[in-house]
């Protein structure tokens, strides 16, 4: 029938995808701004102990940055996870990558070629 969508296993429709791509991107943004949060209070509180002198600002200065760079490490990790996990959803939705799309490109570009090189005369 016209219109209607099959629902085979493994491959959805575009409102799901949409509705995929939607959480997934709000879970992400959640976690980045959680992130940013707990940056800010870890820096608010080491400002804190330097104002009280419980901490010195030279160590106050070395200990953010040290929080900073473990963060930063942490993320380049949770992003690499973060990848292969949207790349295994994808997959198991038959959404093919951009890898995929670049391939088809390639191959049907060099077919073209070879199509226009059998249609010139003499060929």
């Amino acid at each position: 029938m016209t219109g209607e969508i099959n629902s085979k296993k493994g491959e959805s429709n575009p409102e799901e995808r949409s509705m995929i791509y939607d959480l997934l991107r709000k879970f992400l943004l959640a976690g980045v701004g959680t992130v940013v949060l707990a940056q800010d209070e870890i820096e608010n509180f080491v400002e804190k102990m330097v104002e009280k002198g419980e901490l010195a600002e030279k160590d106050a200065r070395k200990l953010v940055r040290e929080v900073i760079d473990r963060r930063k490490e942490g993320a380049k990790k949770a992003e690499a996870e973060i990848d292969k996990r949207v790349e295994d959803t994808l997959n198991r939705m038959n959404i093919p990558t951009k890898a995929d799309i670049e391939a088809l490109s390639n191959k049907i570009s060099a077919l073209t070629k070879k199509v226009e090189e059998l249609k010139k005369p003499g060929a």
